[in-house]
């Protein structure tokens, strides 16, 4: 669920599935307005639970918090949403590991606790206690 505010045609909650970028929920707010400013907006952005998309007005200085950055938020890192390369920056997670938690991910759904990590073959209680502080499900 994203909520899609400023210069497009419908503003709005929406709901798009899982992998779902920033333009795919614009296009789905019916588009920019043609007073619109969207060379701020990060296109390519992978959508995240309870993300707020502002579209600003041509010439809006933009405040820098409204869409706020991964280094801007907390630090735990949502395994329903980790690549590869992400889910490797944690210890005791190799490339191996991170592979069998997408593939776990795509066959099974998404996580629904940080604890259902354990249920991802290879991830035991030792690993998942070295981890649990660092990660998070969304």
């Amino acid at each position: 669920m994203v909520d899609v505010k400023g210069l497009v045609k419908y503003p709005g909650v929406y709901e798009l599935p899982f992998g779902s970028r920033v333009v795919d929920a614009i296009e789905l707010a019916g588009g920019y307005l043609p007073e619109s400013d969207s060379t701020s907006i990060n296109h390519a952005m992978k959508l995240e639970d309870e993300m707020v998309i502002y579209i600003p007005y041509d010439g809006e200085e933009m405040v820098e918090s409204v869409n706020p950055t991964p280094s801007q938020k907390d630090d735990k890192i949502d395994i329903n949403t980790a690549d590869e390369t992400l889910l490797t920056t944690l210890p005791g997670i190799g490339p191996s590991k991170a592979g069998a938690i997408i593939k776990y991910r795509e066959e099974n759904g998404r996580f629904s606790s940080p604890e259902d990590l354990k249920n991802v073959t290879g991830i035991g209680d030792k690993t998942y206690e070295r981890l649990a502080d660092l990660i998070k499900v969304k």
